[in-house]
Order: C-alpha cells, then sequence, then structure tokens
C-alpha cells in the first residue's frame, strides 16, 4: 500500500484488527522484566473471548515477567500493517484454564498444553489497540481506549 491509497475508515479498521486476531496464529510478545531488562519473543495464541491466550514454558523470561509487571505489548502483522495492542497479562495454569478455553487454543493450533505442569498460559485482556498501515492512517489509529472499543 502506498501513502496515495485511502485510509481505510475505523470500522474497517476494527474488523481488519479483531479478523487478525481470529485468524492469525502467531504474536509478536514484549514484556520488561521488575528491573526493566526487556524481552520480546513470538508467541501462538487463540483470541478466546475478548482476551489473547498465549503459551510458555513457566521458566521463560515472558512468563517471569508477568508477575512483577502485569503488563504486556503485542503486534500483529508487519510494518506495514500493524495492530498495536497493550494489555493486562496474568498467568493461567493448565488445571484453572477453563475447558473451553483450553479446547479453543489445541484446535486451533494443534497442541494441547493441559497436564504439561512445565508449561502456563498466558492471558492477555486488552486495554489498548492500534491499528494502521501507512502515514496516512496514523489520524485515528485508535481503536481501544481503557478496555473499550470506540467504534
Amino acid at each position: 500500500m502506498t501513502e496515495r491509497e485511502q485510509a481505510r475508515g475505523p470500522e474497517q479498521r476494527k474488523q481488519d484488527a479483531l479478523d487478525r486476531l481470529e485468524k492469525d496464529a502467531d504474536v509478536w510478545v514484549a514484556t520488561a522484566s521488575a528491573d526493566g531488562v526487556p524481552c520480546l519473543v513470538p508467541l501462538s495464541f487463540v483470541w478466546d473471548r475478548g482476551t489473547l491466550l498465549l503459551a510458555t514454558r513457566r521458566t521463560n523470561p515472558t512468563a517471569l515477567n508477568v508477575t512483577p509487571t502485569g503488563q504486556a505489548r503485542l503486534t500483529l502483522g508487519h510494518t506495514r500493517d500493524v495492530v498495536l495492542i497493550e494489555g493486562t497479562a496474568e498467568i493461567v495454569e493448565w488445571a484453572d484454564l477453563s475447558a473451553a478455553s483450553g479446547d479453543a487454543f489445541a484446535e486451533k493450533l494443534g497442541w494441547d498444553l493441559r497436564g504439561r505442569n512445565t508449561w502456563v498460559y498466558l492471558r492477555i485482556t486488552p486495554y489498548t489497540v492500534k491499528a494502521w498501515r501507512e502515514v496516512n492512517e496514523l489520524a485515528g489509529r485508535e481503536l481501544m481506549l481503557d478496555g473499550t472499543w470506540l467504534i
């Protein structure tokens, strides 16, 4: 897409973002340790009842960083079609995960972590969602603020 192409309206941006959340399988996840050391990793996810459900080994920095900060930043897409999500992160043990969430994760991604004690699920509840392609979409890129869709 070039800058000369017409910018998407807010409804289309929201729908495109929701389509990515539903269809994409991987997301970049950024966290930071309590002393500010950043960590950026790709993780598989499922869009589950308005949240992103991911999984990682409980000893990985991403899981360890969730506890002290409770915050994460995630991105879908590439640099010319970005969905940027900021959210509250929490660890969910497999035994505490609803059957519906566990089934959705296993069905979409083809692997089931339930019963594997070395892994944890991470649930990210978005409070900010932004989406843009080119500079002509920077204005109005906010789709969600304070956990509420604006459109």
